[in-house]
């Protein structure tokens, strides 16, 4: 459904249903969407997330988009001793209405710990997308769901600009944080972990090459 025919079934009269957190997990426990379909619950709507590259068919996966997945993955290994570990593409439990799956997340604890549940905003120091066609969600939706929810530290590993868009100091309530650094390939990322630790990766070593 594009946007223009999503604005045309809103008017004064009509309103979009709004699934809970609790309807979602409803919906997957009885099959009506199977778990591990691409799809994550933004604001109270079910969405399909979108990892393409721009101009493919949004159902795909980008190859980069892969790749920058997989280089985020291989760090885990470093943040297992600060006290944390790495997540990618699992999803983030931030009631009323948000259950988003970030490409990367930086929890506290023990992969163990979260054997029974999903974390939840205390549990998370960092989260991160990978944008290429997802680039304005990302920018807007995304933002303002985890903004709203308190998370330090959001970034976007910018695929079409290659560069990296580092947001901190959530202010709840105003859909926004408070700062934004953007990171050029040849600079640093500075990745927190539980008692003021950090893991410093360069952006460079995350984002593939220009193509061609």
């Amino acid at each position: 459904m594009s946007i223009e025919t999503l604005r045309e079934l809103v008017d004064e009269q009509a309103q979009l249903w709004l699934l809970s957190l609790g309807q979602y997990h409803q919906m997957i426990a009885i099959g009506a969407l199977p778990e591990g379909e691409p799809y994550e619950l933004l604001q109270g709507h079910l969405v399909r997330k979108n990892r393409s590259a721009r101009g493919e068919d949004p159902v795909t996966v980008g190859h980069e988009h892969a790749a920058v997945v997989r280089r985020l993955a291989k760090h885990n290994v470093q943040f297992e001793p600060l006290g944390c570990f790495l997540q990618t593409q699992q999803p983030i439990t931030l009631p009323p209405f948000n259950e988003p799956e970030p490409d990367g997340a930086i929890l506290i604890g023990k992969e163990e710990d979260y054997d029974q549940r999903h974390p939840n905003a205390d549990d998370v120091l960092c989260v991160m997308e990978v944008a290429d066609a997802s680039l304005h969600r990302d920018r807007t939706i995304k933002q303002q769901i985890y903004a709203d929810s308190g998370l330090p530290q959001y970034i976007i590993l910018n695929l079409p600009d290659r560069c990296a868009e580092v947001y901190t100091q959530p202010l709840p309530g105003k859909a926004r944080y408070g700062c934004l650094a953007t990171l050029s390939q040849d600079q640093v990322l500075i990745l927190p972990a539980p008692g003021q630790r950090q893991l410093r990766v360069p952006v460079g070593h995350l984002l593939p090459g220009e193509s061609g």
